[in-house]
């Protein structure tokens, strides 16, 4: 995955220098990365989710070493995933999983705000979700890694989840509480 971190890295600087867009940066190369990836390796089904880890994992660190957000790479990174994913025949369900997972866990790796990377990490998967027509409420992954990080994190991802003003109350309540109605 040499490439993705030199293109990130690349785009990522020259939004830094010129005030770019980073969540479409983001997006982009994520996206390009994971379907080229995925062309090429054989069985998508296998193979998706190991991809989109790494992808976000090498995102976040990216972001983080260039000196942008990571919590608007997270966005970027979370979308372009999703959709390259579907673009070429993978489970989207277990990528958006791996997705919020891998966003959750890296931002805490480089010292970031976890809750913050959660409402990123959902905002990007309910704009994957419009973009490919997808169910938004596949946003098991978010909580799930902060429960792995620890009981403080889960509790943190928990409220900021429900405090963010941006995103759909009921889709995040039903996801807490497990019910749809």
């Amino acid at each position: 995955m040499t490439t993705l971190t030199d293109d990130l890295k690349k785009a990522l600087s020259s939004v830094v220098s010129s005030a770019g867009d980073v969540v479409g940066t983001t997006r982009n190369v994520a996206k390009d990365t994971i379907v080229k990836t995925l062309q090429a390796g054989g069985d998508v089904a296998v193979t998706s989710v190991n991809v989109v880890g790494q992808v976000i994992s090498e995102g976040v660190t990216v972001a983080s070493q260039t000196g942008v957000s990571t919590t608007q790479a997270v966005t970027g990174l979370i979308t372009g995933s999703i959709e390259g994913v579907k673009e070429v025949g993978g489970d989207v369900s277990s990528t958006t999983t791996e997705a919020a997972r891998g966003a959750v866990k890296n931002v805490k790796a480089v010292g970031g705000d976890i809750g913050q990377a959660a409402i990123s990490a959902v905002e990007g998967a309910i704009k994957a979700a419009s973009d490919i027509g997808e169910d938004s409420g596949k946003l098991a992954g978010t909580l799930k890694a902060a429960d792995e990080i620890g009981s403080d994190a889960g509790s943190i991802v928990r409220k900021a989840l429900l405090n963010a003003a941006a995103l759909p109350h009921d889709i995040i309540d039903a996801f807490l509480t497990g019910k749809t109605e």
